[in-house]
């Protein structure tokens, strides 16, 4: 094998950049980590966990580019001394993976992942994203940088040495050479001490990490300047949703029911709203243009003829109104021949989100053959980062959780409740998660009757805004609601400024006084390995 110094440097002619980590960087970064990776067995980050690390800190993610390819990845957050200082885990002290410990009142910037693309070590790649952690903890006037490092030579050795501790003090004596830790060790880190258990998927390193700390020489103890807060980036100072508590009507076209949908878009955009909701099972309307009732199967049918009609639809409307347009949901067939109820996000710059109902309920699996979905993913907006959670879903704590960790401050929740019980299940549960999560929560639910349609006789809902109960917020926690039962639209105006206060400075802290050192909510999909990668 060619040493570092022989090796040739790939498209050389093409010049390096060292910029921030970006949303359309995530399939790319996932590639360089199994890549890196492939020979620990360590996989690779999710999608969602590299979206939860960018919306938390953007500022503290890197990449390096030659040209369109990522060759290098470097992530950071903040955190307090107090917790990176004493002994933890990588799980424990990221949040799982999201970075969603990340504290911009910390003191310390903490180096959860660095790796570089094999084709391309021995031109100090890693090197240069040391160099920009460094900046930015001058530049935040952090106090240092800390972390576990990898021991990735251990295993291979570890018959040498009495203790994980030898082995490291041999290289700390220059005795030994270890890839990872002699070139922390040249770029002026101290060793704090082993961290056993710290990331028991590095078959390499025995699960083992060392605790490291590289003092920022520009800082002292209690700097004389008070850092910045800056909360929010660049996000609105306020973001205005309407949630349309829609009646169920007999329509007699298509074109009508798209004309009683664009009269509501049209007044939440006079109304200048940055979103309009609209509630679960919207497009069941659809079915009373028949003139029979259908069974299960034929209404399926019926409905999914004019799926791509409403996505052509809706998406116009949101881009000729300029307003992010929650779209309902509607029971659509997968290729794969599944029927899911999915929820379409109709953004205003001209894309198409969508969102599966997780969790189908005993009567959505009886009369319609409706499915759950598998993915979960938060939506990024030009008002920030939001997730969807369909009805049902809003009564599983872990969903709602799992959207936070990947940055979402605002969730909708479209809902479809037949009387008043159902209702206050969702509507209860929407306001745990309001609380529980300190973010906001906006429902949105039918009224009306719909007598010739199976399974949506009769609609009970009051659409309502949740926020936070904290002093920056409405007193009882509600922004805004509508009157049971009655077709109308609630306004209000979210200041997601106050959402970031009441995360780091709030009367409590439920985001960051969570046990994770006793619990976390581990998302598994059938196509991602269970424990993601982490090398600093």
């Amino acid at each position: 094998m060619a040493s570092d110094k022989q090796r040739r440097f790939p498209a050389k002619r093409i010049p390096l950049e060292v910029r921030n980590a970006r949303m359309a960087d995530i399939p790319a970064i996932q590639a360089l980590t199994g890549k890196a990776y492939a020979s620990s067995g360590m996989g690779t980050y999710s999608a969602e966990m590299l979206r939860g690390q960018i919306n938390h800190f953007p500022e503290g993610q890197f990449v390096v580019m030659q040209g369109d390819k990522v060759i290098g990845h470097c992530a950071t957050f903040i955190i307090s001394g107090e917790i990176a200082l004493k002994p933890h885990t990588w799980m424990e002290i990221t949040g799982g993976g999201y970075a969603s410990r990340h504290d911009p009142d910390g003191d310390h910037l903490y180096g959860m992942e660095v790796c570089v693309d094999p084709d391309y070590r021995g031109f100090r790649i890693g090197q240069r994203l040391y160099n920009e952690r460094k900046k930015l903890c001058q530049e935040w006037r952090l106090k240092g940088i800390v972390f576990g490092g990898r021991l990735p030579t251990l295993r291979r050795r570890a018959r040498r040495f009495a203790s994980v501790e030898a082995y490291v003090e041999a290289v700390q004596e220059k005795k030994l050479r270890d890839p990872v830790l002699s070139f922390q060790l040249r770029n002026g880190f101290q060793i704090l001490g082993v961290l056993p258990k710290y990331m028991p998927f590095d078959q390499e390193s025995m699960g083992y990490g060392v605790h490291l700390l590289w003092p920022n020489p520009a800082v002292p103890a209690k700097p004389a300047v008070e850092r910045p807060h800056r909360y929010g980036g660049h996000l609105p100072d306020t973001v205005r949703v309407a949630c349309v508590q829609y009646m169920q009507r007999r329509v007699s076209s298509f074109r009508e029911f798209l004309s009683i949908v664009e009269y509501f878009v049209d007044v939440c955009s006079d109304y200048k709203a940055d979103f309009v909701v609209f509630p679960e099972m919207l497009a069941l309307q659809l079915l009373s243009i028949e003139d029979q009732e259908l069974g299960c199967a034929e209404s399926i049918e019926a409905l999914t003829k004019y799926t791509p009609q409403l996505k052509d639809a809706f998406s116009e409307m949101a881009l000729r109104y300029n307003v992010n347009i929650i779209g309902g949901t509607h029971p659509t067939r997968t290729p794969e021949g599944r029927v899911e109820n999915v929820c379409y996000v109709y953004l205003r710059d001209g894309r198409v989100c969508e969102q599966a109902k997780i969790h189908a309920t005993p009567n959505e699996v009886y009369w319609w053959n409706i499915e759950g979905g598998s993915v979960l993913q938060s939506i990024e907006t030009d008002c920030g980062t939001i997730g969807v959670l369909v009805c049902y879903d809003s009564e599983f704590p872990e969903l709602a959780r799992h959207l936070v960790d990947q940055g979402a401050m605002i969730l909708f929740v479209p809902f479809c409740t037949d009387e008043r019980q159902s209702y206050l299940r969702v509507r209860y549960c929407c306001q745990a998660r309001a609380i529980e999560n300190q973010c906001f929560v906006v429902m949105a639910g039918n009224v009306g009757n719909l007598p010739r349609v199976a399974n949506m006789d009769i609609q009970y809902a009051q659409s309502a805004i949740f926020t936070p109960c904290d002093f920056p917020f409405a007193r009882d926690g509600i922004a805004a609601e509508t009157t049971p039962n009655t077709e109308m639209v609630a306004f209000a105006d979210l200041r997601l400024e106050s959402l970031h206060a009441a995360r780091n400075n709030g009367t409590v802290k439920n985001l960051k006084d969570r046990r994770h050192d006793l619990y976390r909510v581990q998302w598994r999909a059938p196509d991602r390995p269970a424990a993601p990668p982490a090398h600093s």
